[in-house]
């Protein structure tokens, strides 16, 4: 009778621990579709900055909308809140801080490493008569505090620097053809003023005697008036280039931008090139 109970106990003991065996082999994980969706990071970008219109095609995630920004023209974004500018005084001044801070943590490092070596060398030797080498000066308050002085003018600099890189002008440049309506018909008024004005006030001095071409770029604002003209390639001859500068300020005030334009442009830029031809007449044309 007990021999029995004794096999039925053991053949129960064996049973239980096959299940436990198997049970523990068992391991659960998830798909890794899910996991690499679960670990896949969410990229937002924080802006200094926001506007009340939404963009039309947003290129990020941020924390507030932000219609247009930056200093540059080109489809980038920054990867730093320091603007892309050249090197300046500030820039050496901050290198040569953190130089200065890295070169007060090494010897601190070596004095602590040194006092650790001596108490060492105490403990295992009997104390000498001869006085211990003098260790060098530990940094002073002064140091720290020019440090943190400059530290404190660095970003005073940067704020700055990251003030006016969101207030930049929004410019719109008119070259080979004007794709929108609204760019088209200001330029073509403007071309139909400057080479009427321009033919009526020939330079005297070139007439049936000069002729030639040169490119311009003027800069408008919106109230029509001009912002700046600029030479980007030379007649060879004076008289007509200065013509061309005398002819642009005889014809502004141009018309103010309308309220199409207005809405998203700050500045408008006009490069064209002027013939000065014969029969004394002046014409323009875009740039390819």
């Amino acid at each position: 009778m007990f021999a029995r109970n004794d096999r039925l106990l053991g053949t129960a003991l064996g049973v239980s621990l096959a299940l436990h065996a198997v049970a523990m082999a068992v391991h659960f994980k998830f798909p890794e579709a899910i996991r690499a969706k679960a670990d896949a990071p969410l990229e937002v970008v924080l802006v200094n900055a926001k506007t009340q219109e939404r963009p039309a095609k947003a290129e990020v995630l941020a924390q507030a909308n932000l219609d247009r920004g930056g200093n540059v023209d080109e489809n980038r974004r920054a990867k730093t809140p320091l603007p892309a500018t050249r090197p300046r005084t500030a820039d050496r001044d901050l290198a040569d801080a953190q130089r200065r801070v890295q070169q007060l943590e090494a010897q601190q490092q070596r004095l602590l490493a040194q006092a650790t070596q001596t108490e060492r060398r105490a403990a295992e030797e009997p104390p000498k008569t001869e006085p211990a080498p003098e260790a060098p000066p530990e940094p002073s308050g002064r140091d720290l505090a020019d440090l943190a002085l400059a530290a404190m003018s660095l970003q005073a600099q940067i704020d700055r620097q990251i003030d006016d890189y969101q207030k930049r002008p929004r410019k719109k440049f008119i070259g080979a053809n004007a794709q929108e309506y609204r760019f088209a018909q200001y330029e073509e008024d403007w071309r139909v003023k400057v080479e009427r004005i321009g033919t009526l006030n020939y330079p005297a001095e070139a007439r049936g005697k000069h002729y030639g071409h040169l490119r311009l770029t003027v800069t408008i604002r919106p109230d029509g008036s001009v912002e700046s003209i600029e030479l980007d390639r030379s007649s060879g001859l004076k008289v007509l280039d200065s013509a061309a500068f005398k002819i642009v300020q005889m014809a502004s005030p141009f018309a103010a931008f309308p309220a199409e334009i207005r809405r998203d442009t700050d500045l408008l830029v006009i490069t064209r090139t002027w013939f000065f031809g014969q029969g004394d007449k002046i014409w323009t044309q875009a740039q390819n």
